[in-house]
């Protein structure tokens, strides 16, 4: 059986929209180059061509994966997140014990996860940690670097 996919509402309308791109825009855009790398003659040492081929294989590629990251969808209701304890599609504001600093994140589904973003995962060491946790509580996590501490101070809606 396929792994579920966790998403936020945002996270699902980004890929839903991104698939769109790709089946309507990004496939006839390749379709045309390869139409037009085809009329240059000998495919045999033609680059247009090549490169092309090469975008439309990566462009099935995602779509493919897309469509099986969606098919295993569950949506997490933001609105409906309960604020007692940190779970998925809660914004966390945490102390960092040991320098004394304070972090905020979005606590996603794997899918979702982009730590530029302040968007942890839910099976990253920090994010396994903290879920369950409340406000008050100080989690310890075991990283490569050794262990860290982070003190819970505010749970939040995502919105």
């Amino acid at each position: 059986m396929d792994k579920k996919n966790i998403l936020t509402y945002q996270g699902l309308k980004k890929l839903e929209d991104e698939l769109q791109d790709l089946k309507v825009v990004k496939r006839k855009d390749v379709a045309q180059k390869i139409k037009e790398a085809r009329e240059q003659g000998d495919l045999s040492e033609n680059a247009e061509y090549d490169a092309a081929k090469d975008e439309q294989r990566d462009i099935e590629a995602r779509i493919e994966e897309i469509e099986k990251i969606l098919k295993n969808a569950e949506v997490v209701v933001e609105e409906e997140v309960e604020l007692d304890k940190i779970s998925i599609g809660c914004t966390v504001h945490i102390l960092d014990c040991e320098f004394d600093e304070e972090l905020e994140y979005k606590i996603v589904g794997s899918t979702e996860a982009n730590s530029l973003k302040g968007k942890i995962s839910n099976e990253s060491p920090v994010g396994r940690a903290l879920m369950g946790a409340k406000v008050g509580d100080t989690v310890t996590v075991e990283t490569q670097v050794g262990e860290l501490s982070y003190k819970v101070l505010e749970i939040q809606r995502s919105m």
